[in-house]
């Protein structure tokens, strides 16, 4: 019998009792300051743990044991109560606040070596003039090229505190020697406004792809420059967005709902309601706006369109989303680690919650993309299940349901033109990224004639440019993927690529739009109205 076979009933003894442990001191009905007071049965457990790190006859990693617990006791619990190790809590961290500390530049490893796609806008790099096609060989004189370094290698020799300095030798083609820049890290921001520019004349657009801290201070930055630009009505795409911080998709449904207009309220376990409410701050309450929702818009997301939605103000339009109605608010584990605890449910100003049921577990509740995709609710709105006991109506006199997900006023089937297996694959394999980053290096001047407005208007990709890539699939692969039945989907992938590694943010956004389906039926939408 193997040592781990012969020990696993202790760990899963010392696994229970370190639950039982951590679930003492997640007792919030306990005053902040005693939440993590002792008693005699968290001492009995504190010991176990302190006799088995120093007495017991093996070594046995507590701590990993305790994170194994803590992740089991959360599935328990609901989806959407999760545990964040140590070692994930900077990145994380960084996604939600928005930024991060470095240099500023997106990269692709290229025959071993980082090779910069481009520096980004207004970024330290972009400002010492490094630029698209750079190959860093190396930071502070310690080489960072070759096959045994990894991505978080790199980014751990190029992050660092701020105002600090980094010196990086860089090899660009046609340049007899090496070239030297000195960085001074800033912090450099992490987008979630991903695009904003002008449909047409007088429609906006804005995607955002989750609410961060940054979000709402990026959402009227890019408002006020498209005021400028003589928006009217504003398109909201909230599509594939997962959520984020509750408090700041109240600040941008602020921007659209009239002074005292219920937003959302809050109901903990002990029945106390919160109510937030609108305030006069908003800068887009008198026009037209349309908010766009899919199968994976969810949480802060819902809240955005469920508060418009029951307050009969703009238009949702897609699919249905996903059905998050539970709030979370993360709490130190005193170790570096967090857990995110639900700890109330949010309702819609009509009185509904859109959480779906996780009653028949963990698994059940994520494979509900494939129960909707198969009972062909993505195509035809009449097989949405609803139930008429979830059946609220807003101050206009409108239907809206709850019990799972925001159900849109109108309906925009999936695309099945560019939403299939195959792009799917070409998409999140990084074959066509990596295929349009070699073709630049070849000529990274043969785009120099384009604008970007001239290139997103006008430039096409050829049926050449199409062969070479079948051609690169197949040089890297050796599954037999093909297109033929979507090659018009393929080039205009191809084209956003392209224009996202020669541009700056929202190219890849606005080439893709111009054939989007629910981009085009709100076009119609508002011209019709």
């Amino acid at each position: 019998m193997s040592i781990k076979k012969k020990y696993l009933p202790l760990f899963l003894g010392i696994a229970i009792a370190a639950g039982i442990f951590i679930g003492g001191k997640l007792n919030f009905s306990d005053k902040s300051d005693r939440l993590f007071t002792t008693n005699s049965k968290k001492e009995k457990l504190n010991r176990l743990i302190d006799y088995i790190d120093y007495e017991y006859v093996d070594d046995v990693n507590t701590d990993s044991i305790v994170d194994v617990t803590v992740n089991r006791i959360l599935e328990n619990l609901d989806p959407h109560s999760v545990y964040i190790p140590k070692a994930d809590m900077q990145r994380v961290s960084e996604n939600m606040k928005g930024d991060f500390v470095g240099i500023g530049i997106s990269f692709y490893p290229h025959n071993d070596t980082i090779t910069v796609i481009r520096a980004l806008e207004g970024s330290p790099s972009e400002k010492v003039g490094i630029r698209g096609g750079d190959r860093i060989i190396t930071a502070d004189g310690d080489s960072i090229f070759g096959k045994y370094f990894s991505n978080s290698d790199i980014i751990g020799k190029l992050k660092g505190p701020i105002d600090t300095e980094v010196t990086l030798e860089i090899y660009r083609k046609d340049e007899p020697k090496l070239l030297v820049f000195t960085v001074k890290r800033d912090h450099i921001p992490i987008p979630s406004v991903d695009a904003a520019y002008m449909l047409n004349e007088t429609l906006g657009y804005v995607k955002i792809n989750r609410f961060a801290e940054s979000t709402y201070k990026e959402f009227k930055r890019e408002l006020k420059i498209l005021k400028k630009l003589g928006v009217q009505d504003l398109v909201l795409d909230l599509r594939g967005n997962p959520g984020g911080f509750l408090a700041i998709a109240e600040e941008i449904v602020d921007e659209f709902l009239e002074n005292d207009k219920l937003i959302l309220f809050t109901k903990n376990k002990r029945g106390t309601i919160q109510k937030s409410f609108a305030t006069k701050k908003g800068d887009f309450e008198q026009s037209d706006v349309y908010v766009l929702i899919d199968e994976n818009s969810a949480s802060a997301s819902e809240i955005v369109a469920g508060a418009l939605q029951d307050n009969d103000r703009g238009t949702i339009v897609g699919r249905r989303s996903y059905g998050k109605g539970l709030v979370q608010r993360e709490m130190n584990l005193g170790d570096g680690s967090a857990v995110r605890l639900t700890v109330s449910r949010y309702y819609t100003p009509t009185g509904r919650s859109i959480q779906r049921t996780y009653s028949n577990g963990n698994k059940d509740y994520y494979d509900d993309y494939f129960e909707r995709l198969s009972s062909g609710e993505f195509l035809d709105p009449e097989k949405i299940e609803v139930a008429d006991s979830l059946k609220f109506t807003t101050p206009k006199g409108k239907i809206v349901y709850g019990g799972g997900g925001i159900i849109p006023d109108v309906f925009v089937p999936l695309d099945l033109s560019i939403q299939n297996e195959t792009l799917t694959l070409l998409e999140r394999s990084g074959f066509i990224s990596s295929f349009i980053f070699e073709e630049l290096e070849k000529d990274r001047h043969a785009y120099d004639k384009y604008s970007r407005k001239d290139f997103i208007k006008n430039f096409e990709v050829s049926d050449e440019f199409v062969l070479a890539f079948k051609d690169y699939l197949n040089s890297k692969t050796t599954a037999n993927i093909s297109f033929v039945a979507y090659q018009e989907a393929v080039k205009q992938y191809i084209k956003a690529t392209l224009a996202s590694q020669l541009y700056s943010k929202g190219a890849l956004e606005e080439v893709l739009n111009k054939s989007d389906v629910m981009i085009k039926e709100v076009i119609m939408l508002d011209t019709t109205k």
